[in-house]
């Protein structure tokens, strides 16, 4: 379904209502009073705020990153027919006729309410994708063909056809084409003059790739290619103007078209040209201003996103309408680790900050992810004697988002208890030491016992400074903790 390139130059004037809010943010398009699929469908979901696919920059690649977007759709005629995709609005009790499909197996039957004089993309003889797309206004269905041709008596044959409840977010049958190539409606993706001249285009734009990959994402149900590659894209997937793409010297109506790619991208939906967005033919558009200014906007100025945090079924059309959470929360601060033994570390940090809520802490130790905890210490147990470690802390969110690590903090394991003494040992003082009434040099001085000084030891030992501490009930003088290498046994 290869679109031609067209040529666009007649000029029009353009007049719009360039209001920054329109009804169509909150309810969604519509068309003939009909909605152009509900309100919460995939197609009519602003996609501003996902995640940049990470195949992003090799699609933008294969499609074209110095090549301009081009409008497929503008007013006036292009070798003798309109430019862009029309679509037929018939009532209710418009006749419906017979249609044959060249793929039967993946089309929906008829009869389709077909009028005798229905717009046929391209004209009445042309030779390219032929699309028909009629508009049942009083039941909202949609019917769609593509590759479309009268016959005598009323009927018509197709190359395949399509219908779809404008009030369902049902998808097709999985595997199954429609009128296109990505198995999706082709009217949800047009661009139309009335909603750019009310200042919003409130859904995802339709566009082609010369180049799509053996695949589709969801929403699309097909592909069209022998492609494998993965730097190809894929039916379906879905591109958005980059948010820093200034848009303030293009003309009122590419704005809007601008400002529509920014906030509700679109949608790849056949092979084509590169960059070709789908519109309905109009005598107001300018077509001047889309083709000039348009084609400044480059492959480049988009990116790929991931939808997929969007779905709520693989075959619904229904998107979430809430916006996923990707912000990490805040790096932890003052990690601190105190040696509590010889097998167990205690770790502890001030707490971080998110934007929704911080769900709790990675722990890493000697660079490897070993445990998780709600709140702001840990107890690291099960380790070495005499062996160093080195921590990290990550926080986390209840999306999945991690921050970064802290800053690494280190500590080394107390060796095994001594043996050098035991309780009721007769030591002496091997020189002058300080009495002390913990287990530390920070403990209160009590005094010093001289060099020779006899004592029993009553306690110990006790790990505290780098070295090991005994409690002795001296001779004379104070009792307390001294050092151990301040002492020695008596020999009997």
């Amino acid at each position: 379904m290869k679109r031609t390139a067209l040529i666009l130059s007649a000029i029009m004037i353009f007049a719009s209502n360039a209001s920054s809010e329109s009804a169509l943010a909150q309810t969604g398009p519509s068309l003939a009073g009909c909605p152009v699929l509900p309100a919460d469908n995939v197609w009519n979901t602003p996609i501003e705020n996902l995640p940049v696919d990470p195949r992003s920059a090799d699609y933008i690649r294969v499609i074209g990153a110095d090549k301009g977007v081009h409008p497929d759709f503008g007013s006036g005629l292009w070798e003798g027919a309109p430019i862009g995709i029309p679509y037929n609005v018939v009532p209710g009790t418009q006749p419906k006729v017979d249609i044959t499909f060249d793929y039967a197996d993946e089309s929906d039957p008829g009869p389709y309410p077909i009028p005798p004089d229905a717009e046929i993309e391209g004209g009445e003889s042309s030779s390219g994708d032929r699309h028909v797309l009629v508009l049942d206004s009083d039941n909202c269905i949609l019917y769609e063909t593509w590759s479309t041709y009268p016959q005598q008596g009323g009927r018509w044959v197709a190359g395949s056809g399509a219908v779809f409840d404008l009030r369902s977010n049902a998808l097709r049958t999985d595997g199954w084409t429609s009128a296109d190539a990505a198995g999706l409606p082709i009217l949800s993706g047009l661009v139309r003059y009335d909603e750019v001249a009310e200042g919003e285009i409130a859904h995802a734009i339709r566009f082609t790739a010369p180049s799509t990959r053996r695949a589709y994402v969801w929403p699309a149900r097909h592909y069209a290619s022998s492609l494998t590659g993965l730097n190809y894209p894929p039916m379906g997937q879905r591109f958005r103007l980059k948010a820093d793409f200034d848009v303030t010297g293009f003309s009122p109506e590419v704005q809007v078209i601008l400002r529509g790619l920014k906030k509700y991208g679109m949608i790849l939906a056949d092979n084509g040209s590169a960059w070709f967005i789908s519109g309905v033919p109009d005598p107001r558009w300018d077509n001047d201003h889309l083709v000039s200014e348009l084609r400044e906007v480059k492959g480049s100025d988009f990116e790929a996103v991931d939808e997929s945090y969007l779905m709520v079924d693989p075959d619904s059309g229904q998107a979430k309408q809430t916006l996923p959470d990707t912000q990490p929360p805040t790096v932890p601060a003052n990690l601190t680790a105190t040696v509590i033994s010889l097998s167990q570390i205690d770790l502890s940090w001030n707490a971080s900050a998110d934007n929704v809520g911080v769900t709790g802490y990675h722990i890493y130790r000697k660079g490897i992810h070993v445990d998780s905890t709600t709140g702001t210490s840990y107890q690291s147990i099960g380790l070495l004697p005499s062996t160093a470690y080195s921590y990290r802390v990550a926080a986390f969110d209840a999306e999945g988002n991690v921050s970064a690590q802290s800053v690494a903090v280190s500590k080394k394991t107390q060796p095994l208890p001594s043996t050098r003494f035991i309780i009721g040992d007769q030591v002496w003082i091997r020189s002058k030491s300080n009495v002390r009434s913990i287990a530390s040099s920070s403990g209160a001085l009590l005094g010093t016992q001289a060099k020779g000084a006899l004592g029993t030891v009553m306690g110990g030992p006790w790990r505290a400074n780098g070295t090991w501490w005994w409690q002795v009930d001296f001779d004379s003088g104070v009792d307390g903790w001294v050092t151990q290498g301040k002492l020695r046994n008596v020999v009997p």
